[in-house]
């Protein structure tokens, strides 16, 4: 999809599989799962969605996803789909990791920031050799000290790497990283997450990574029991869905498996979606 001078393009990351309750938080199973049936291991399916956004002749990446850097405990555990499918999808678009010129993501939890790296001769390394990498600089700080209860969700061999290498831009607050794409604070599921909105040509597309991770978190209480401050996830959900129903923007979700991007519209009491083809 072409937005003015931006051309933005979904990019498939790869299957994931995590807890349902725990992706739904307190609304009850006989709710969700008519919405998100789970297999026998009470796991749903979820996708690790990116967008490559091609403007001023740079690549930039959008999110990561899992990886490639996993156990065989871990890859049974979180049903990680095998290979390296965020690359491959990027081979089909006709672009190699290091024609990537910046990496973005929306915060370092695993699902997010996995391929970030790579192993090299069994050692984390940059995956893309020639990006800058950007998030928010109080996200940098927490993943090196997560809290006992978000710490199984941050992996340094994810964020480490650059930092030795050098290639962290780190951010304080709102900011425009290039024309037409800027960082937006979205607190909640943690407190420095970042959505990431890229405005051209009279369009908006609106990166909310797990502020809906799915299009089933679109009601108000859909809140999932990772967040770290679920009110915040509230007032934060409240405030953005009206503006990206007023202003028409496209949605894309974190980690919605069927449908990772939509327009939203006021449909009686709740939010309808229409999906949107980006790659068409």
């Amino acid at each position: 999809m072409r937005l003015g001078e931006i051309e933005v393009q979904y990019l498939h990351g790869g299957n994931f599989y995590l807890d349902g309750g725990a992706m739904f938080g307190v609304v009850p199973k006989p709710l969700w799962e008519k919405k998100s049936p789970p297999d026998n291991r009470n796991r749903i399916r979820l996708a690790a969605n990116s967008l490559l956004a091609r403007t001023q002749n740079k690549n930039i990446l959008i999110e990561t996803g899992n990886g490639t850097k996993w156990t065989p405990k871990l890859r049974d555990i979180y049903g990680i789909q095998e290979g390296d499918p965020l690359i491959d999808n990027l081979a089909v678009l006709g672009v190699r990791p290091d024609q990537i010129d910046a990496v973005i993501n929306t915060h370092l939890h695993f699902d997010h920031a996995g391929g970030n790296t790579k192993l090299v001769n069994d050692k984390a390394a940059p995956t893309f050799p020639n990006a800058q990498y950007i998030v928010q600089a109080a996200e940098i700080a927490h993943a090196a000290n997560p809290t006992e209860r978000d710490r199984a969700s941050y992996f340094e061999e994810n964020f480490l790497p650059m930092q030795q290498s050098g290639q962290w831009h780190a951010l304080a607050g709102d900011t425009e990283i290039i024309p037409g794409i800027s960082a937006v604070g979205i607190p909640g599921h943690n407190a420095d997450i970042q959505a990431i909105k890229l405005t051209s040509g009279g369009k908006t597309i609106f990166f909310v990574a797990d502020l809906f991770p799915t299009r089933h978190h679109l009601s108000l209480p859909w809140i999932m029991a990772y967040d770290l401050y679920p009110l915040q996830t509230l007032e934060t959900k409240r405030k953005w869905l009206e503006t990206i129903v007023q202003k028409n923007w496209i949605v894309v979700f974190g980690h919605d498996p069927d449908i990772p991007a939509a327009t939203l519209h006021q449909q009686e009491n709740k939010i309808a979606f229409q999906p949107i083809d980006l790659n068409n």
